[in-house]
């Protein structure tokens, strides 16, 4: 949805800061794209472009608390709006508001409902749409229903990020036109994320000692992440006698089930579930190694937050894990729903301390160079930018001008970021 409009028509556009809207639908205290959606605001504002988080949550649902303190911790505009369901007409009416009062310019969705109300908004405030493709990883009997709507709205979008090559090419063979799919990978914040080598002090957070080697996990407690095989490797370890931990942080449906697989091990002294956690950096900073159990996954930013960390990881080989992790180069990858390999590699490393720093070197490396949050925001700003000529323009005078007051009030060249 190019614009041809003459350029002369567009000096009076370029005076006005460029509105990017962000939704989502959230439960409880979110996951990974929320922290993507989080970390951009302070982004998009070096480049003059103003932005807010639009999060539609269950009504009265505590987690949105916990998302409102890391809007605030960012920087970021949040904004929630009460969902009773998909009949609720009133999300509509609302999201209609919300548009007219920002003259939002771009509405960027992250899943299928979001993807829809974009299309119905539209008819009322016209804007570009674009959307992210995160991936499915939880299967229900709704999952088939999500994934056609999804589809139907991908190819009525002007623009859509993929996350993974895998998505990608699922969007290719939907149907979606190649010419609107950009793969951009997921990316981490580095300044977030402590290098240190875990301390005591780290490790009694969650109540081991100083000699305890520590395993982490962190996701959704669900059947996509595999926990109850990550359970079983960790107690064949510890019967062993190997002297080590397991800490899983994050809450979901499973945790009974899960909880009971502890209890029949006799393994409740060594292996904790921590339950959802403010900060997943306590986490890192507390384990020697991190483990990916999952069966399903996009590009999984708790993987890249282990990595930047610089700790060892192992991880399944499913969806983006091949394009982040090379083997036994910067981590370890098994095969998917195998408990033999992937007791193996977690042995490897429990055994091998040259092993695991060489592992965990290579991993922030990787980060460093590939997957850093400013380079991200870069090409998501590139897309923006493409959508017309209009909007190029005025991305192009916000930052020229924020570019100039820089220099004016500090004789110090702006950072480059990060």
């Amino acid at each position: 949805m190019k614009s041809s409009q003459d350029p002369d028509s567009l000096i009076g556009i370029a005076e006005s800061r460029p509105f990017v809207l962000h939704t989502r639908v959230v439960t409880g205290t979110g996951g990974g794209p929320e922290k993507t959606i989080l970390n951009s605001p302070p982004y998009l504002e070096k480049y003059g472009i103003d932005c807010a988080c639009l999060f539609m949550r269950p009504p009265r649902d505590p987690g949105f608390a916990t998302l409102e303190r890391k809007a605030a911790s960012t920087g970021a505009e949040i904004i929630g709006i009460d969902d009773c369901g998909p009949f609720d007409w009133r999300v509509v009416r609302d999201c209609i508001r919300i548009c007219r009062d920002r003259h939002v310019a771009v509405w960027h969705a992250h899943d299928y409902k979001s993807n829809a109300l974009g299309l119905l908004v539209r008819r009322f405030h016209p804007m570009h749409l674009v959307t992210t493709a995160h991936g499915w990883v939880r299967f229900t009997s709704k999952t088939p229903l999500y994934y056609k709507i999804d589809r139907f709205c991908m190819k009525r979008y002007d623009e859509i990020i993929c996350v993974s090559q895998d998505l990608h090419d699922r969007c290719v063979e939907s149907g979606v036109p190649a010419d609107r799919l950009h793969q951009i990978d997921n990316a981490i914040v580095l300044k977030d994320y402590s290098t240190e080598p875990p301390t005591l002090i780290d490790k009694a957070r969650f109540g081991f000692d100083s000699q305890r080697f520590l395993i982490g996990a962190v996701g959704r407690l669900s059947e996509e992440k595999g926990f109850h095989h990550l359970i079983n490797v960790v107690s064949r370890l510890i019967h062993a006698g190997h002297p080590i931990g397991l800490i899983i942080a994050g809450e979901g449906q499973l945790r009974l089930q899960l909880q009971q697989q502890i209890n029949e091990l006799n393994v409740q002294d060594h292996i904790r579930l921590c339950g959802f956690l403010p900060d997943s950096g306590d986490v890192y900073r507390a384990i020697d190694l991190f483990v990916l159990s999952s069966l399903r996954e996009g590009l999984p930013n708790v993987v890249l937050e282990a990595m930047a960390s610089q700790r060892a990881v192992v991880a399944t080989n499913c969806n983006g894990i091949p394009k982040l992790i090379q083997h036994q180069q910067n981590g370890l990858i098994v095969p998917i729903d195998n408990e033999n390999a992937l007791h193996d590699a977690v042995q490897r490393c429990v055994l091998s301390e040259e092993l695991r720093n060489h592992l965990a070197d290579a991993g922030r490396q990787t980060v460093e160079r590939r997957f850093c949050f400013g380079r991200r925001m870069k090409k998501i700003i590139d897309v923006y930018r493409g959508l017309s000529t209009d909007l190029a323009a005025r991305i192009k005078v916000q930052a020229d001008r924020r570019q100039k007051k820089t220099k004016k009030s500090d004789p110090m060249p702006e950072p480059a970021i990060s």
